[in-house]
């Protein structure tokens, strides 16, 4: 088979929030969660410089907080969040439920093309 498939709803949810969905998945590269945060959620603050994971944060329902570095970027349906891997995060829910879609994997760099291409080194898509 050539592909796997889950349903988020099919995996133990961690923290009262989070579908993590590598491990089902067998993901090599790519780090997948789904947190589904109640009203006043928060998740714990964190940063990735250990394992250099840089993510995105894509809100698919409801608006929240995310704080970047102590600053708050206030997000609602459809905004997507890009974050470095040495930045903290952390999830704060207002007083609705939200869904997040979260990826994560490790920096592709910086390559000096400057031939006006896009950037495909480490994109598989």
């Amino acid at each position: 088979m050539s592909y796997r498939k889950v349903n988020y709803e099919d995996v133990d949810q961690v923290s009262s929030a989070m579908h993590f969905l590598s491990d089902p998945l067998e993901t090599e590269r790519v780090g997948v969660t789904v947190a589904r945060c109640d009203p006043g959620w928060k998740s714990r603050p964190h940063d990735h410089t250990d394992n250099d994971h840089e993510e995105v944060y894509v809100l698919i329902e409801g608006d929240a907080t995310v704080v970047v570095d102590d600053d708050p970027v206030e997000m609602e349906t459809g905004d997507a969040l890009w974050i470095p891997p040495e930045s903290t995060r952390q999830i704060h829910n207002g007083d609705d439920e939200s869904a997040f879609v979260l990826v994560s994997a490790p920096s592709i760099g910086d390559d000096d093309g400057d031939d006006g291409e896009w950037l495909l080194t480490g994109f598989a898509g």
